[in-house]
């Protein structure tokens, strides 16, 4: 319902005496003063019609303030010093000096209240119609980040243990909140306006789906969530990987990027017996879209294995170079949610022994495509850094990877700090979509490039030194 007091009085032209109910309360009813016995829903306000006459006798025998008429709000044509003075004596709310009276005033508003129920079962409709149109694009994530959109909230997707899955708008205090009330704990709710809907069935309860709104309200939010809580059962039960074989993956993926002979090796027992593979990365710069299951779905299309991992926003994997371009294909006609695309990067093809650098080459043209917004991006057409690289003498080359030197861990692993400089630096300095991308705070974004600053002597706010480091970066093949 998204007609409240207010708006009732904005329409018939009168103005609310609010006393006891609010003028931003919700209305679900209207009903003749002398067929009144009770307020149906507390959570909106019943809406009565007649004569003032009527209603001074009815709250002269209303006798005490629990009195169910005084929760009530009298709607009339009237509008005068002394029925103002007896509305506030007895705390009850009106909309005072209506356009219209008696069985036309009661007339215009049922008719508003029916259109308004029946505007909100389209929008509830097509609210429906949309989670399922995501649901195939992008599974959980997009299926919450649309249902957020539509209840204007948040929505947490807590597994049978009560372990988040998917958030969407959600804090880390809502989150908490969330995993309280799905749970049964004992918990001061602070969101008029939260639901718990159960995703699967008592005897397969796969979780809960959490959500709030901002506004209170409770009927359309309540279909829709029920919706999508179908939808990720669905989800959960048909695409969603074990966390073993995610890890398996990403152990795979290791040996690949480590090359050698275990790396040749690791192919024939997959299967794969090509001598030369070409790396991607797909990644997005929203979470509307579910990469990982799409990366997949598109690997079956094209009969190539699943020689991928998945990591925050991005999978990224080799495939065979003759298949490279059919995944151009498939992302260019991927459709996106929203108008932010999902981006391809290409390395070069390589050897199988040697595949780690096609792996960067990848990675840095997938930065690329977000950057400009492009849909896919070549290695091969970058030319700008890599010209520049490519004639840099030897000694140059090598000054420039110990710019960054500082940045390596003990055991010569890339840490959070370079990952750090690199997210910055492709955000182009942009602190709110840097911490979004890495998952962190502002303020962590904050100490982690101070501490950079620090290591390597580097001032980010320079235009020059920020340059150097990105040469550093790709020079080291970051």
């Amino acid at each position: 319902m998204a007609l409240d007091v207010q708006a009732i009085a904005r329409r018939l032209g009168g103005t609310v005496a609010a006393h006891g109910i609010t003028e931003r309360t919700r209305v679900d009813r209207v009903t003749p003063l002398d067929e009144f016995l009770v307020v149906g829903n507390p959570e909106y306000s019943t809406l009565v019609t007649g004569e003032a006459d009527s209603l001074e006798i009815r709250l002269a025998q209303a006798g005490t303030s629990e009195d169910a008429i005084l929760g009530a709000v009298f709607v009339t044509n009237k509008d005068t010093t002394e029925l103002r003075a007896l509305l506030s004596q007895h705390g009850m709310t009106a909309v005072l000096g209506c356009r219209c009276s008696g069985a036309t005033l009661f007339q215009s508003l049922r008719a508003m209240l029916a259109e308004d129920v029946a505007a909100s079962d389209r929008l509830a409709t097509a609210g429906m119609n949309v989670l399922t149109q995501v649901a195939r694009r992008g599974g959980v994530t997009a299926v919450m980040a649309e249902l957020v959109h539509r209840v204007d909230g948040w929505a947490v997707l807590l597994d049978a243990a009560g372990d988040p899955i998917a958030t969407a708008g959600a804090g880390r205090l809502h989150v908490a909140d969330a995993i309280s009330v799905a749970l049964g704990r004992a918990v001061r709710v602070r969101h008029p306006g939260l639901q718990v809907h159960q995703v699967g069935t008592d005897q397969d309860l796969v979780g809960h789906l959490v959500i709030a709104t901002r506004s209170g309200a409770t009927s359309r939010a309540r279909d829709l969530a029920e919706q999508a809580a179908a939808l990720c059962d669905l989800l959960l039960r048909t695409s969603n990987p074990s966390r073993t074989e995610n890890l398996g993956r990403a152990a795979l993926i290791d040996v690949l990027d480590a090359g050698g002979r275990p790396s040749q090796d690791l192919l024939r027992r997959w299967g794969v017996h090509e001598q030369v593979l070409t790396a991607f990365a797909v990644g997005t710069r929203t979470r509307t879209i579910d990469v990982e299951r799409l990366v997949r779905r598109w690997l079956d299309e094209l009969g190539a294995e699943h020689m991928f991992t998945f990591s925050g926003s991005v999978a990224r994997g080799y495939v065979r170079a003759d298949l490279a371009d059919a995944l151009v294909s498939l992302v260019s006609r991927h459709v996106a949610v929203g108008d932010v695309p999902l981006s391809l990067g290409l390395g070069e093809p390589s050897p199988v022994d040697r595949l780690v650098r096609s792996a960067a080459q990848a990675r840095q043209a997938l930065e690329s495509a977000l950057e400009n917004g492009e849909r896919t991006v070549r290695f091969s057409r970058l030319a700008t850094v890599e010209l520049v690289l490519k004639n840099l003498a030897g000694p140059a080359n090598d000054s420039l990877k110990l710019l960054l030197q500082p940045l390596t861990q003990a055991d010569g692993a890339q840490g959070d700090l370079t990952l750090t400089l690199r997210v910055f630096l492709a955000e182009h300095g942009a602190h709110r979509r840097s911490a979004g991308r890495l998952g962190i705070h502002r303020q962590t974004l904050h100490a982690r490039l101070q501490r950079i600053e620090e290591l390597t002597g580097l001032s980010l706010d320079r235009a020059d030194d920020r340059a150097a480091a990105w040469f550093a970066l790709r020079a080291s093949g970051q």
